[in-house]
């Protein structure tokens, strides 16, 4: 009796499950009448807002805000191995600009006068030991002849109104009263005769044959007092010797030594290579 109820209640339980199948089946797709569940809406999207703008030209490297999010580790890593070096290189610039700006006189002809560290004292010693020097003509340099078409070309490759002197400079013959008419100052300078005019000593040829000896042809810079054209050569001597640029004795001529040790320096010193006792030349040795 037990074993028929078994049986029974297995039949009864197999029966409701096949129904209540055969109804869901009905639900899914057997039954065209049966409402479909609703689609679900998706939410709704929150309105993006542009991100404001910086003053920046852009992202710093370490800047870890979404902004920069497509910025590559190299590109980061490249940035802040860059960066240093840009900065080390602005310094040495400064560090340059600030000693070129210590040591350069910029005059009012646009012409760089660099001042050499020249010690006041030692440049008034300089000048109070040449009050009284008299140059001597030198046998062992040559005096130049009188060549009326000679012109300083390389005059012209010399920027500035203050080389205006030897742009201009030709020898001229005349006699002494022209000079003597013509220029307040002619004075016998080591064995020469020369004429001052505006500054310069200049050889005054034709005043004296007798006494025209000349190692160089050409203007020398004195400046307005018109110190006598040998004590200013001396002078520059005196300084260039002690800046190690002169090797020769203190002999007030404008000499092959002396024309040497000027271009030397001139050179060293950013100016034009005269090779002569120019206006910026004596102003750089502090002799102006």
């Amino acid at each position: 009796m037990k074993k028929l109820i078994a049986i029974l209640t297995a039949t009864v339980l197999v029966f409701a499950a096949a129904s209540t199948g055969l109804a869901r089946g009905a639900d899914r797709g057997g039954n065209p009448n049966a409402k479909k569940p609703a689609p679900k809406k998706a939410p709704a999207s929150r309105p993006q807002t542009a991100a404001p703008k910086h003053k920046s030209a852009g992202p710093k490297a370490n800047d870890r805000s979404p902004g920069n999010a497509n910025v590559s580790k190299k590109e980061l890593k490249n940035a802040n191995n860059i960066q240093p070096k840009n900065v080390k290189a602005s310094k040495e610039l400064q560090r340059n600009t600030d000693a070129l700006t210590n040591n350069v006189n910029v005059n009012r002809n646009n012409v760089n006068v660099y001042k050499v560290t020249v010690n006041r004292e030692s440049v008034a010693r300089i000048q109070a030991q040449n009050v009284n020097f008299r140059a001597v003509p030198n046998t062992a340099i040559n005096s130049v002849r009188y060549n009326p078409a000679y012109r300083i070309a390389a005059a012209n490759n010399w920027v500035g109104p203050r080389y205006d002197a030897f742009r201009t400079y030709q020898p001229a013959w005349h006699d002494r009263n022209y000079y003597s008419s013509t220029y307040a100052r002619v004075s016998l300078i080591a064995g020469g005769w020369y004429y001052f005019n505006n500054g310069y000593w200049a050889p005054a040829w034709g005043y004296d044959e007798s006494a025209a000896y000349y190692p160089y042809d050409g203007p020398i810079y004195a400046g307005p007092s018109g110190r006598p054209a040998d004590q200013v050569v001396a002078d520059v001597q005196g300084v260039l010797k002690e800046q190690g640029y002169y090797k020769g004795e203190i002999d007030g001529l404008v000499g092959p030594q002396t024309r040497e040790a000027l271009t030397a320096y001139q050179e060293a010193a950013g100016l034009p290579p005269t090779a002569s006792v120019d206006e910026p030349t004596l102003e750089s040795l502090g002799l102006s």
